[in-house]
C-alpha cells in the first residue's frame, strides 16, 4: 500500500520546487567492523530475495534530509539501515524526503553501540516516531545481543511481541527478523532462513553431493 507522509517540518513558506534535491550523504564511518558487516548482512539478503522486484530502495548508513533548513540547522540524520517501498530502485546520493514525493523510511533498524544506544533509544526512536512515521523502527546490539521492535499503532510506537523463536514480525518486509549466530537475520514466515550467498552456494554444493555430483568438478 502506497504511505506518502506529511511532511511536517518542511517551511510553509519555502517553495519545495526551488530545493536541492541532489545532496551528497553526510554521515559519520560507521561504529565498528561489527556495524558495517551487519549492514551488508541486512542488504544483500534483502536484495537477493527481492531480486525481481523493483518498486523498493533499500540502503544502509544514507543521510535522509528532512528539512528544507536542514543545512542551517542540519535537520538530517543517517539510519544504519532503513527501507522505503513503493519507489523507485536505483542509486541514490542520499534519500532527499521533498524530491521523493514526500516518502520516508517505512523500516528502520539501528545497530545499536554505547556511543549510540541512548540516542537511538530515545531521541532517534521519537523522531522516526512523530516526524518520519516510519511504520516500524527496530534496534540491534550486535555485542550485548539486544534486540527490540517497534510498530506505528495509533501515531505511536508498540512493541512488537516476538514468536516463540524470538523472532520479531515485519508486516511491510514480509519477514521475520531474528538473532542467528550473534547477527540479525530474515526469516520466511515458513521459519526459513533467507540465506546470504555464501550460504546459497554451500546448500546447492550439498544438493549435487547428495545426486553424486562434485561440485568442484563442474
Amino acid at each position: 500500500m502506497l504511505r506518502v507522509k506529511t511532511m511536517t517540518t518542511l517551511d510553509l513558506t519555502t517553495e519545495i520546487d526551488s530545493l536541492p534535491t541532489d545532496l551528497w550523504s553526510d554521515e559519520p564511518p560507521l561504529e565498528s567492523e561489527l556495524h558495517l558487516r551487519q549492514i551488508i548482512l541486512l542488504l544483500n539478503c534483502l536484495d537477493w530475495l527481492w531480486q525481481e522486484r523493483q518498486d523498493y530502495y533499500a540502503i544502509g548508513n544514507l543521510t535522509i534530509y528532512y528539512s528544507p533548513n536542514q543545512l542551517q540547522k542540519r535537520e538530517f540524520c543517517g539510519p544504519d539501515f532503513f527501507v522505503v517501498l513503493n519507489t523507485e530502485k536505483r542509486p541514490r546520493k542520499s534519500w532527499v524526503v521533498w524530491g521523493e514525493g514526500g516518502k520516508f523510511p517505512d523500516v528502520i533498524v539501528e545497530i545499536l553501540s554505547d556511543s549510540t544506544a541512548k540516542i537511538d533509544r530515545t531521541q532517534k526512536k521519537a523522531l522516526y516516531q512523530n516526524t518520519f512515521r516510519t511504520s516500524e523502527y527496530f534496534w540491534f546490539d550486535p555485542n550485548t545481543l539486544e534486540f527490540q521492535g517497534f510498530r506505528l499503532v495509533n501515531a505511536e510506537y508498540e512493541a512488537i511481541a516476538p514468536n516463540t523463536l524470538g523472532h520479531l514480525w515485519s508486516e511491510q518486509l514480509g519477514l521475520y527478523l531474528g538473532l542467528l549466530d550473534r547477527k540479525l537475520r530474515y526469516f520466511k514466515v515458513s521459519g526459513e532462513l533467507v540465506p546470504t550467498s555464501e550460504e546459497r552456494a554451500n546448500q546447492l554444493a550439498q544438493k549435487l553431493r547428495e545426486l553424486g555430483i562434485d561440485p568442484d568438478e563442474i
